[in-house]
């Protein structure tokens, strides 16, 4: 950084106005032949067990884990699995998860993962657009599968359950148990490759699928590794889903590096998870905001039947978090230290975090830039970069930022810059002392429990009634929820439609958290000249009686 004018405060340079991580720099490796899966495991650390199933209590130590990863990679690549090659993973948490995922990017094949309350028809167009050659899922999900796309062949999961529901014969099982052969024919995977394609939902038109390499990977894996290595003897509740960035980068990669031990529930239930933290002793547990609420709420009753005196540390994620909440919960919880964390599937699930508690009294904040993470805030009219406390489109670059969208180069150039900035899409600012604040969305996503919902593909459906003439959608907050998505619906002319059959209407053909939760009729949408929706107006209209 010789010959920079950085402002050791708020790590911002005023000969190029960029702000830069006030973090210790990542160690990142040299050598350029190198996969994500072969990092990992080559790493040396005193962990024993990988992964629990908090239900069944079944394990993986660390040897059975990377003897089952190199087993499955193996039949695999006995079954033409190449580099480059698209495998899809439908699955609610579970231990086989990352199985799956580092066996496949160890070939230098590319893992996409996919929602298992989606429908067959959103699952149809991923499998349309990302091409994959196998599937691997769970007895219950396969007739997603099978309706979505008949021909591809699909590995079952579940140990337990025979392979005859439409299938091929094999398990992942059978695989796990398949004996590496000697002479296996391996592609040299380099750091640039793919390794990812994880679907964000996009603003407009359909989600994208996001390119993350080797590189994008390891890099995120070396930050989260940063922030929890400060101890031996680990255990992280795994409850955000896998096949999110979130869960994918902390559970399925990126703590394996430490040695941690991560205890997975299948699904999300607030009792199952406090019980899980104290049969299991946990340290760590990961939530979103509306968790966070509900354990100060129910903060005597929830300490009256659970021991979570081995819980130290909660890390949030989603949205920024109150001083009424962060205050609430220290009162509530004195022994457990808040941290807090901004990313985006774009970005590998990094970009900024608070890694104490003082860090996150800092009220609003998402925290400070991770380690080598570079920020600009740009005025979104003139593309002018701005300074310390001046509010603009927050810009990210460093080695997590995604390759590009697949098969988007539209998108991809609108989003990402020659120079490698990623425009993010969110209003913030960088205070003096190098925290960041985010305040908007540019994007306009809808946040319901953690899940992005976009706006404009439920406007899309909705436009397809024959008794809709015109619809928007907004978010509407919820103190459950976060928000939820709101329908605003201009009826065609002699139109009756009501607020039930426009919801029903949409629940019937989308994944539960996208659907409509309150219907408001409006004799027409607001919108600027270049007919975009004002969404402010329509949000300010539906709380202005809260």
């Amino acid at each position: 950084m010789s010959g920079r004018n950085i402002d050791p405060r708020s790590g911002f340079c005023s000969s190029n106005s960029i702000f830069y991580s006030k973090r210790k720099p990542l160690p990142l490796p040299p050598n350029h032949s190198l996969d994500v899966t072969t990092f990992i495991s080559s790493r040396s650390h005193h962990g024993k067990t990988a992964f629990i199933d908090a239900a069944t209590g079944r394990k993986f130590t660390y040897q059975h884990l990377w003897t089952a990863v190199h087993a499955v990679a193996s039949s695999l690549s006995d079954m033409g699995i190449r580099k480059g090659k698209v495998v899809l993973l439908l699955s609610p948490n579970s231990i086989y998860f990352p199985v799956v995922c580092l066996a496949v990017m160890s070939l230098g094949a590319i893992i996409t993962t996919t929602n298992p309350l989606n429908t067959p028809q959103e699952i149809a167009k991923q499998i349309a657009d990302s091409n994959p050659v196998l599937a691997f899922t769970i007895p219950p999900l396969l007739p997603k599968i099978t309706a979505a796309s008949p021909s591809l062949p699909i590995v079952l999961m579940d140990s337990d359950s025979p392979s005859s529901s439409g299938a091929s014969a094999t398990t992942l099982d059978q695989m796990m148990k398949t004996e590496p052969k000697a002479n296996q024919i391996r592609d040299r995977v380099d750091q640039d490759d793919t390794a990812t394609l994880l679907y964000s939902s996009g603003t407009t038109g359909p989600s994208k699928g996001v390119i993350s390499s080797h590189r994008n990977l390891i890099a995120m894996v070396e930050i989260v590794q940063s922030r929890f290595s400060k101890e031996d003897e680990q255990t992280f509740i795994c409850t955000v889903p896998m096949f999110h960035i979130y869960g994918l980068a902390v559970f399925a990669t990126g703590l394996l590096i430490s040695g941690s031990t991560i205890v997975v529930l299948s699904k999300f239930e607030m009792h199952d998870m406090f019980s899980t933290i104290d049969k299991f002793r946990a340290t760590f547990l990961p939530l979103v905001p509306p968790i966070l609420v509900a354990m100060i709420n129910n903060a005597d009753a929830i300490k009256g039947k659970y021991d979570l005196s081995s819980l130290h540390t909660v890390l949030s994620g989603g949205a920024p978090l109150s001083k009424e909440v962060t205050e609430g919960f220290v009162d509530k919880y004195p022994n457990v230290t808040i941290l807090q964390g901004y990313g985006l599937t774009e970005s590998s699930g990094v970009g900024a975090s608070t890694d104490s508690l003082d860090e996150s009294r800092r009220y609003g904040t998402a925290g400070m830039l991770s380690p080598a993470a570079e920020a600009m805030v740009v005025d979104p009219e003139t593309g002018r970069a701005l300074g310390v406390n001046q509010t603009g489109e927050l810009w990210l670059r460093g080695p997590t930022i995604m390759k590009g969208y697949f098969s988007n180069e539209e998108a991809t150039t609108s989003t990402l810059n020659s120079e490698g900035w990623l425009r993010t899409g969110d209003i913030c600012y960088i205070d003096n002392d190098g925290f960041l604040f985010i305040v908007d969305r540019l994007k306009e996503l809808i946040k319901y429990k953690g899940y992005q919902v976009p706006p404009a593909e439920l406007e899309a459906l909705l436009l397809t009634h024959s008794a809709i003439l015109d619809a928007a959608v907004i978010p509407y907050p919820d103190k459950e929820a976060g928000q939820f998505p709101m329908a605003y619906v201009v009826r065609k002319d002699g139109g009756s439609i009501s607020e039930k059959q426009v919801m029903d209407f949409v629940a019937e053909q989308v994944a539960p958290y996208k659907r409509i939760r309150k219907v408001a009729f409006i004799s027409s949408i607001p919108k600027n000249a270049s007919g975009k929706i004002l969404r402010k107006d329509l949000i300010k209209l539906a709380t202005s009686k809260l």
